[in-house]
């Protein structure tokens, strides 16, 4: 687990701020009074982010910044001085941010910055300009802000950057560059990414008001005019990946199931139709089945609708970990689930849907009074696909039917 160090010789507003880290996120926190106590915790731990506060008794002048920054740690700063010219001095160094500490608001601040830092370490950012002293500056922001970051010189190594790297979240272009500028690479990637899958910022520090413009007209979705401020850079940074997260966010809900998350029953059918158009190309045989839970009205009234739910969590997981990872699961209406196994003859289906079923009937679930409770499944399977989707679907829900007619831990194939 990441941890966190706060050095503030105010002991109410270190105890505050700790608490709120402890109950809002997942780290452990250290809290330091003094430089001397901030060096043995740094000694002893490597730490994902410090928070420090420039007066301490022993050291009243800001000196544990120089010394944290020393040891290569990030650092926000916390201050009371509100002074615009030693808070501009401050940012010229190598910290993350500069805190005014004057109340709840800047703790939730801290809170929420914490929160985004972490979550950048997942992003990749594509760093595009022929100056290399300006590359390495915006590399050195950017990894200050906990990014993965790749640096190129033009548009044509970008192109080349992003076949490499297809996660790579955003792309950060200068305009002015040779072989193709900014502009021409903006509209390339646009080509094949939309602003769902990347997000695109442009530098410049041109005085035409209609670049800012035919960027965005083109795909970008910011424009920052250099010179630009540290604050400014890392507001811009932070808000465009967070816009992105969430369009992934909204996007997935609505691919994906809100109990079980796995995929919904109408991006199945999306995902089948594509796979399906791809098999007849290939001369692919694959299997379309749905599952179900026997006797689950009884099972219900039994156990009650929250057990029911988490008898349907533990079915998810054992199709989910049991079937192999090109086949598709799906989560269709009340207790059941849709499967395509791909690539696979009659026979291999039935040797996968048979351990399914045993699977299902081992598993275990852990009822809300702490009793065991087990279930088994049937299954109908189609294996003709000639008559197209539809019908096969719906051969296989008539052979679920006819499975659970003839008893429980069924599997019958059309």
């Amino acid at each position: 687990m990441d941890r966190i160090l706060i050095v503030e010789d105010n002991k109410t507003l270190a105890k505050l701020i700790a608490k709120k880290i402890l109950t809002e996120l997942n780290f452990e926190v250290d809290v330091a009074y003094t430089l001397l106590e901030a060096k043995l915790f740094l000694k002893r731990y490597t730490y994902f982010l410090t928070l420090l506060d420039l007066n301490l008794p022993d050291a009243p002048n800001g000196e544990v910044v120089e010394y944290v920054l020393g040891k290569k740690n990030h650092v926000i700063v916390l201050s009371a001085n509100i002074d615009k010219n030693f808070r501009a001095q401050m940012l010229k160094k190598n910290i993350i941010d500069y805190v005014n500490k004057s109340g709840v608001t800047e703790i939730n601040y801290i809170i929420q910055s914490i929160q985004r830092l972490h979550k950048n370490k997942k992003h990749k950012v594509l760093v595009v300009d022929d100056s290399m002293v300006l590359r390495k500056q915006l590399k050195g922001m950017l990894e200050n802000l906990f990014f993965r970051v790749i640096t190129v010189a033009h548009g044509e190594e970008a192109l080349g950057m992003l076949n490499t790297h297809p996660d790579i979240s955003l792309v950060l272009t200068d305009y002015n560059m040779p072989v193709m500028d900014g502009l021409e690479l903006t509209r390339e990637i646009r080509k094949t990414y939309n602003k769902n899958d990347l997000s695109i910022i442009a530098l410049s520090s041109n005085d035409n008001d209609e670049i800012n413009a035919m960027f965005l007209k083109n795909g970008a979705n910011d424009y920052i005019k250099k010179p630009f401020s540290k604050e400014e850079f890392s507001c811009r940074i932070n808000n465009t990946i967070e816009a992105l997260e969430n369009i992934h966010i909204i996007t997935n809900h609505s691919k994906r199931d809100f109990l079980t998350g796995l995929y919904s029953s109408r991006y199945f059918l999306k995902l089948l139709q594509e796979y399906a158009d791809y098999a007849k190309e290939t001369s692919q045989d694959f299997v379309i089945a749905i599952v179900g839970i026997d006797n689950f009205k009884q099972l219900t009234q039994k156990h009650g609708q929250k057990n029911t739910q988490k008898m349907i969590l533990t079915l998810a997981d054992v199709l989910r970990s049991n079937i192999h990872y090109q086949d598709i699961v799906a989560k269709a209406e009340d207790d059941q689930f849709y499967l395509a196994l791909k690539n696979t003859s009659k026979q291999e289906a039935l040797v996968a849907l048979k351990k399914l079923k045993q699977k299902a009937e081992d598993a275990l679930t852990v009822g809300d009074d702490g009793e065991t409770i087990t279930f088994s499944i049937s299954i109908g399977v189609s294996i003709d696909q000639d008559e197209g989707l539809d019908e096969s679907i719906n051969h296989a829900d008539m052979m679920l039917f006819k499975a659970k007619q003839q008893g429980t831990n069924q599997l019958i194939f059309h």
